[in-house]
């Protein structure tokens, strides 16, 4: 049965509608359970109506007229109880209705079973016999596998528009949406434009060398054209994005740059292969490295080490370049987008963005951010072509994508756009003004860094600092470990450009999930690994000269708090503290007049919430990752589009967590920052205000928002708020108890930018 199973599927896949799809379905499923019958019924738009929708065995003419409220019949009490029904003689049953037109009085053996896709109804699946028998343990199971498949395709073709109910002229269903992972946030109404990859380096054909000296020649030569690629496209956006996301290019400069790959490349070129081959080897293996990593920020690298192989190898392959118009209001669609790709459609006619794969920590998510274009990621089951020169809407607040529009539904997110439009003028207003509440509670707005520091429009908005700066990234851009004074120069860098504002500093979190090429690290389970705070430990030399580096960029400046990720346990606070203070020792020693920085852990594991009064005995903050944390308490990865509606910052164990972190800072009088998604959710501002929390660290294009809702809260408001939400026991009671909150102030659009 498997593999007619998958022959079916394969069959479906390929077909060029919904139409024929249902056809091949019940043609096949007839033929593989020996049925004299396969009907397919779905529900109806008012999802209280089953519709016949394709049939082999019943009378002629009867798709697409026959309907069945869910209440009616034996379809429609599979529908309710969503359950398989399987009966020798269904005319026996009571809830057995017979209707004349079909033809079905001479089936006797019925079996039924529910279409459901991700909690949804769709429809019922069908077969029946003449004989009076039931069907058999196996024919049950291939049917409801047959009906998992199926939901699949009906939902992709509900969300596409493609899937009229024949010879009805009805739609045969709800507009359905597909979904994903919200990348950027806002909404877009454009025409999709399909990214075809012009060359995939997993497929590049082999090719015999000419001479080492000829292919290597060839290969620089490629190395050469695709630097110029990178320079004029970092070029064209200089001014249209800040500067820590135009870095990205320089990113890719420096990886062309750097020994690792272009020597990697040269080397097997000298060991007998063509450039092509070479090229194409040594990227498998650098995206190997990279796809292994569980840290979805650094995960998501993979895709920009593929971008870098596929223009080499359009360079050495002589592919001509995509001549296809752009439309004025493009929607970027296809199964990988990279940062290059989004770079290459002019910024006055991109609109918004929608891809396969890729996360919020995609390199093309976050140049979106910094653009102002809408994006989704993730999104499950695309087939990017059949979105070509549609119509789509993108809603970069929820992760979903509408095919084709109702007017109803275009109706209503233009209302948005508008709202939209409306709250980023206001927002412009309070860019000078403190995040204080209307009775003078004043709390922290800090934001987070990557690449390098954003400073310029993250001073303009307001911001009180960093709350937390990766520092990962010079260290995998490199072929080896970067040494102390180039760490001096990146850290003095940012330390200066804030000053004297707070810079928090987070040490080097890397570890089996986070491999570097030249330190690789193989763990069973990277998540509950060798990671973070463990290697480096593990590793004092590694260690000492990151705080030896962060030290010395401090110097005459004052402004550094350093934070150490990943803590579980106290030992590795303790220890970690006294390399700080033996680094101050030896910087005194070398003649150097050292500050004595905060310092502090990330509370980001169950176990770090459960020791956080011995934490805060012990350091001199406290700074709640909420992302990490989150998804450990629900064991949920918010990356994965299959789970991610599970992931919930507003669920109560989350909010009595960051709770109880909260009073330990008060307790302890430590400062409390809440760093993340749940410090960047407007609506969610009131709530870690009456907890007492003391600083908020968020993405810089969230910031404004979360400062609209503290000035429009008194501190007493917000305390009964937090009253009300710790005592609720579902998400959606406390989403809806902060939505009320904020729409009775006139806020209810910054709700948006949550979930």
């Amino acid at each position: 049965m498997l593999e007619i199973l998958y022959r079916i599927v394969q069959e479906v896949n390929a077909a060029r509608d919904l139409d024929q799809a249902l056809n091949i379905i019940v043609e096949r499923v007839a033929t593989a359970t020996v049925s004299d019958v396969c009907s397919v019924y779905l529900a109806a738009e008012d999802l209280a109506t089953l519709i016949l929708m394709a049939t082999r065995g019943l009378n002629p003419g009867v798709a697409g007229q026959v309907r069945l409220r869910l209440h009616e019949g034996l379809v429609g009490l599979v529908a309710e109880r969503e359950e398989p029904i399987n009966l020798g003689d269904a005319e026996l049953h009571p809830r057995f209705r017979y209707i004349p037109e079909t033809g079905e009085e001479r089936f006797h053996a019925f079996l039924g079973v529910p279409i459901i896709h991700y909690r949804q109804l769709l429809g019922v699946l069908v077969v029946q016999r003449q004989e009076r028998r039931r069907f058999d343990d196996d024919e049950v199971a291939f049917m409801v596998t047959m009906a998992a498949q199926l939901a699949g395709v009906i939902a992709y073709a509900q969300a596409v528009g493609s899937i009229d109910a024949p010879h009805s002229g009805r739609r045969a269903g709800p507009i359905r949406p597909l979904t994903g992972v919200a990348g950027a946030a806002g909404v877009a109404i454009g025409i999709g434009r399909v990214i075809y990859a012009p060359m995939d380096f997993t497929v590049a054909l082999d090719r015999a060398p000419e001479s080492v000296e000829l292919e290597e020649e060839t290969f620089l030569s490629a190395v050469c054209s695709v630097r110029k690629e990178f320079s004029e496209l970092g070029e064209w956006l200089a001014g249209s994005v800040p500067d820590n996301e135009q870095m990205l290019f320089e990113v890719y400069l420096h990886i062309l740059d750097g020994n690792t790959l272009v020597e990697e490349v040269r080397r097997r070129i000298r060991a007998g292969q063509s450039a092509v081959n070479a090229v194409r080897d040594a990227i498998a293996e650098q995206v190997r490295l990279f796809d292994e990593m569980e840290d979805p920020y650094l995960r998501e690298r993979a895709s920009d080490i593929r971008d870098i192989g596929r223009r080499l190898l359009i360079q050495l392959s002589a592919v001509d370049k995509d001549t296809r118009s752009i439309p004025e209001r493009t929607i970027l669609v296809g199964h990988e987008i990279n940062a290059t790709q989004l770079a290459e459609i002019p910024r006055d006619k991109l609109a918004g963005v929608v891809a396969a794969t890729g996360s919020v920590n995609s390199h093309v998510a976050i140049l979106a951010r910094a653009l102002g274009i809408p994006a989704v990621m993730g999104v499950v089951d695309l087939k990017a072509a059949q979105l070509e020169g549609r119509e789509l809407i993108v809603d970069g607040y929820t992760g979903r994508i509408y095919a084709q529009p109702s007017r109803a539904v275009r109706r209503e997110y233009r209302r948005l756009m508008r709202e939209d439009a409306q709250i980023s003028e206001r927002l412009k207003e309070l860019q000078s003004l403190p995040a204080m509440t209307l009775d003078g509670v004043n709390i922290g707005l800090y934001v987070n860094t990557g690449l390098v520091a954003d400073v310029n429009s993250s001073l303009e908005i307001g911001c009180d600092g960093v709350g937390l700066h990766r520092t990962e990234l010079p260290f995998m851009i490199r072929d080896r470990f970067p040494g102390e004074e180039e760490q001096v120069r990146l850290y003095r860098e940012l330390l200066q450009a804030y000053a004297p504002r707070v810079v928090t500093l987070r040490t080097l979190d890397i570890g089996g999930d986070k491999m570097l090429s030249y330190f690789p690290i193989a763990d069973e389970y990277p998540l509950l690994g060798w990671r973070g705070i463990r290697v480096m430990l593990d590793h004092p030399e590694i260690f000492m000269t990151q705080l030896r580096a962060m030290l010395r960029a401090d110097l005459g400046l004052g402004n550094l708090q350093i934070m150490f990720p990943m803590i579980s346990r106290l030992e590795e606070a303790e220890e970690a503290v006294q390399l700080v203070q033996r680094a101050r020792k030896q910087l005194r020693e070398d003649g150097m007049t050292v500050n004595n920085p905060k310092l502090g852990a990330m509370i980001e594991v169950p176990a770090a919430v459960y020791q956080a009064e011995s934490l805060a005995n012990r350091l001199d903050f406290l700074s709640i990752g909420s992302n990490d944390l989150a998804q450990y308490l629900l064991a949920v990865d918010r990356n994965n589009p299959r789970v991610a509606a599970l992931y919930d910052e507003l669920h109560p164990a989350v909010l009595r967590a960051v709770n109880s972190v909260a009073e330990v800072g008060c307790q302890a009088n430590v400062p409390v920052c809440v760093c993340g998604e749940m410090a960047a959710n407007p609506g969610i501002a009131p709530l870690l205000l009456a907890m007492r929390v003391n600083a908020l660290s968020m993405s810089r294009a969230s910031l404004l928002r979360v400062k609209w809702v503290i000035r429009s809260f008194s501190f007493s408001e917000a305390k009964e708020l937090l009253g009300q939400a710790l005592s609720m026991e579902y998400p959606e009671e406390v989403r809806a108890l902060v939505r009320n909150a904020l729409e009775g102030k006139g806020l209810g659009g910054l709700m948006r930018a949550g979930k």
